[in-house]
C-alpha cells in the first residue's frame, strides 16, 4: 500500500535556525497520525511543507503520490488544511462562509449546494447557517472550520493544533468525526500538545527541536519504556518528590495528588524494595509499585535526552 506521505531528509531553515532537520516520514493511507512535539519543535513547519505552503531547504516530499513542491497545486486540490487559528471570516454567516470556500475550491454550483447542505448537517450548523462566525462559540467556530476544510472532500487532511481553544467536550465530539472521516477513507495528519489526543491517533512521530525524536504506535511507543516507572505513594509529597529530583539517575517526578510518578534512565533498575527502603532511611514511609508508562512518559524520555541523569 502507497504512503500518503513520505518525506525523506525534509529539512528547512530560517536563516541560521534549523527549524526542521531532516526528518524522514511515512505516514500509510486512511490512518489518524499524530504529531507530538514541545512549542518549536517543528511542528508547524513540517505541515506548511507538506501541503506546499512553505518551500524545504532540502530533501524529497511525497504527498498522494506527486512531489513536493513541483506538484503542490495538484496536491491543494486533494487536501484540507485547517489551521490553529480560526482563519475563515468573523463578519460573513456561516453558509456565505461556506459558500466562499466552496467556490474557491472551484465546486460548481450544484456540487456547491450539495456540499453545503451535506456539511451543515454534518457538522450542527443547520441551525446556525445565518449567524456571523464572529459571534459563534470556540467549540462551533471549530466545528465551521472543519466543515470548510472538508467541504470538496479532500483524500488528506491536515489539522495544526485544532482543539486548542476549545472545552473538552468540544474535543471530543471533534475527535469522533475525525474518526468517521478516516473511516470512510481520509488520511489525517493532526499536530497537538495533549497527550489524551496523542494517545487517539493510529500513528505518532514525537518531533523535538526540528528532529524525529520517536515514532510509533502509541502503545509501542509506551512499551519500550516497560521496567521504567514507578510510582509512590506517601506524604508530605511535596518533601518526597524534591528528594527524588535530587537522585541520581531520576528522570522526572511528577505529582499526582498523593501519588509521585516516577521515570528513571534507562540503566537504573526499577526496584521497588529498594526505593521503599532508601525513603524509609530518610523518614518517609512510603508505597512504591511498578506502574505502565504512559505516553507522557515517552515524551519526557525522548525530549530530554540530552540531559539524561546518570545512574549512580
Amino acid at each position: 500500500m502507497r504512503a500518503a506521505i513520505a518525506a525523506s531528509g525534509l529539512t528547512r531553515r530560517f536563516g541560521d535556525v534549523l527549524a526542521v532537520d531532516s526528518l524522514d516520514l511515512e505516514i500509510p493511507p486512511e490512518r489518524i497520525y499524530g504529531f507530538l512535539g514541545p512549542n518549536g519543535s517543528g511542528k508547524s513547519t513540517t505541515i506548511r511543507m507538506l501541503c506546499g505552503l512553505l518551500l524545504p531547504t532540502s530533501g524529497r516530499v511525497t504527498v498522494l503520490g506527486h512531489q513536493v513542491p513541483e506538484e503542490a497545486e495538484a496536491v491543494r486540490r486533494r487536501i484540507g488544511y485547517m489551521t490553529q487559528r480560526f482563519s475563515l471570516y468573523d463578519d460573513l454567516s456561516v453558509r456565505e462562509n461556506l459558500a466562499f470556500v466552496a467556490q474557491v475550491q472551484g465546486l460548481s454550483r450544484p456540487a456547491r449546494q450539495a456540499a453545503m447542505g451535506e456539511a451543515l448537517e454534518l457538522y450542527d450548523l443547520a441551525e446556525l447557517s445565518d449567524r456571523r462566525a464572529g459571534a459563534m462559540s470556540g467549540g462551533q467556530r471549530q466545528r465551521l472550520a472543519l466543515a470548510a476544510a472538508t467541504l470538496h472532500g479532500p483524500e488528506l487532511l491536515l489539522l495544526d493544533e485544532p482543539t486548542s481553544a476549545v472545552d473538552p467536550q468540544s474535543r471530543r465530539d471533534f475527535w469522533d468525526r475525525l474518526f468517521d472521516l478516516a473511516a470512510g477513507g481520509t488520511t489525517i495528519l493532526v499536530s497537538t500538545h495533549y497527550m489524551d489526543e496523542a494517545e487517539r491517533c493510529h500513528g505518532l512521530a514525537i518531533l523535538d527541536r526540528g528532529r524525529l525524536a520517536a515514532h510509533g504506535a502509541p502503545e509501542d511507543l509506551t512499551a519500550g519504556l516497560d521496567g521504567r516507572v514507578l510510582e509512590v505513594t506517601g506524604e508530605p509529597a511535596n518533601d518526597i518528590r524534591r528528594w527524588l529530583e535530587r537522585q541520581p539517575g531520576v528522570f522526572s517526578v511528577t505529582q499526582l495528588g498523593t501519588r509521585l510518578h516516577l521515570l528513571l534512565a534507562e540503566d537504573v533498575p526499577a526496584d521497588p524494595d529498594t526505593l521503599a527502603a532508601g525513603l524509609a532511611a530518610q523518614g518517609y514511609p512510603v508505597r512504591v509499585r511498578r506502574t505502565p508508562a504512559s505516553l507522557e512518559d515517552v515524551f519526557v524520555a525522548v525530549t530530554r535526552r540530552d540531559a539524561r541523569p546518570k545512574a549512580a
